[in-house]
């Protein structure tokens, strides 16, 4: 039998038995010498220290310490990062990849609940299920009297802004519903465009034309404050902002100045700063719909990822090669 790979945790250690419960964390010691009792928060603790000078593979996840080349050189024989969780560049370092050690990333899994959660919000908005719901406590009975024109999503124009792993992923959940959907993305041309089934439109005209706008951008310096005044300015009277992607995209000062006004709505599960301070207006607006970061991987969906690392290191130690690898050429524009 082929010796396994020695493997150690890196993340915080109360997290590894959500992500790996003990169906995963058997098949993941099938594949490779990992101790569960052996968990990396500090990667200058003395038994984590001595571990590192014979791992091949980092299994991490949320609280993973930064690899920097001090931790590299106290782990020569590295040669894999498995990440059991979304983007990798909170703790990778540029000496990861001038060394040439493979990172991959459950990145694709994370997408899985957060495009759910947008899908579910926009049939929600369209619906304008949170104004009417607040209308009828306050009267304590029906808040309307007919057939309520300018609500429902049949026909209803859904822009995503962002053909990120999220956006693909909610794209092919909307697609069973009677709903316009177009994309903005400058790294996406027409022919791909046409490949995941929407028209894809300068962000300007997005704006202008949709009653739904979902971002699904990732944080770079290019994509700070992408929705400010002038981009919230050109949205229709009525229209829904939802934002699952990071809370730097959006001038929340602009925002509140057009949620103030009654003419735009809001859901945000991200913001910035997050959460929000204490006085923010966000928090008592009537058309801002704000949750606390929960869109992503929570409670028995983290499991999902754990179950992608497992595959990874399944495919590792057969020969494969990784399914989620990560592209360092790309990162700097993904999530």
């Amino acid at each position: 039998m082929t010796e396994r790979p020695y493997a150690l945790f890196a993340m915080t250690a109360g997290n590894v038995p959500m992500v790996f419960p003990p169906d995963l964390l058997r098949r993941l010691r099938a594949c490779v010498d990992i101790d569960p009792g052996l968990v990396a928060e500090d990667f200058a603790a003395p038994r984590v220290r001595q571990a590192l000078a014979r791992t091949e593979i980092l299994v991490t996840g949320w609280g993973c310490p930064r690899l920097d080349a001090a931790v590299l050189d106290a782990a020569p024989r590295l040669r894999a990062v498995l990440h059991a969780a979304g983007s990798v560049k909170g703790f990778t370092t540029a000496e990861v990849w001038r060394r040439g050690i493979a990172v991959s990333s459950a990145a694709e899994a994370n997408a899985v609940p957060v495009a759910e959660y947008t899908l579910a919000m926009i049939l929600l908005a369209g619906k304008d299920v949170f104004a009417l719901r607040d209308a009828m406590r306050a009267r304590r009975a029906l808040p309307y009297d007919g057939i309520l024109p300018g609500v429902g999503n049949h026909g209803r124009r859904v822009g995503i802004v962002g053909a990120s792993r999220v956006g693909r992923r909610l794209i092919e959940l909307l697609r069973p519903h009677d709903l316009d959907v177009t994309l903005a993305d400058p790294y996406v041309d027409t022919a791909e465009a046409a490949r995941l089934g929407v028209p894809l439109r300068p962000l300007e005209d997005l704006l202008r034309t949709s009653d739904i706008v979902s971002l699904h951008a990732p944080q770079t310096a290019e994509t700070r404050h992408l929705i400010g005044a002038r981009e919230l300015g050109l949205m229709r009277d009525g229209a829904v902002l939802i934002n699952t992607a990071r809370g730097a995209l959006v001038d929340h000062e602009a925002l509140v100045a057009h949620l103030r006004s009654g003419r735009l709505s809001a859901v945000l599960d991200v913001t910035d700063p997050e959460p929000p301070p204490a006085g923010s207006a966000l928090y008592d607006l009537p058309n801002a719909f704000v949750t606390p970061h929960l869109a992503g991987s929570l409670g028995n969906e983290v499991a999902r990822l754990g179950r992608t690392v497992v595959e990874e290191a399944e495919r590792l130690s057969s020969g494969e090669p990784l399914r989620h690898a990560v592209d360092h050429a790309v990162l700097e524009r993904t999530a």
